[in-house]
């Protein structure tokens, strides 16, 4: 880490969170490339999925109800395998 960055995450860290929160998205924003190491590929698939949502081909689903949705599969899946450990049939 350069001195630059230390000394910019030092200063961060004297913020509130709120602040941090208000500058870390005032940075990303002004990131206009991907990220390194991502495969070219990903652009072509990022703006195809956007033009989806955008024309309503798509309806994202908010992330409280993916974890949700998510935890409700784990929980089936531990009952399954509760039931196999007891010695109940797969269903």
């Amino acid at each position: 880490m350069s001195q630059a960055v230390a000394d910019v995450l030092n200063a961060a860290r004297a913020l509130s969170e709120v602040e941090r929160a208000e500058l870390a998205e005032l940075i990303e924003a002004s990131l206009t490339a991907p990220p390194g190491g991502l495969h070219p590929a990903w652009g072509a698939e990022l703006h195809r999925r956007a033009a989806e949502i955008d024309s309503g081909a798509v309806k994202p689903i908010p992330w409280d109800e993916v974890c949700e949705q998510v935890q409700a599969q784990l929980d089936a899946g531990e009952q399954r395998v509760a039931g196999m450990a007891d010695g109940e049939p797969e269903e």
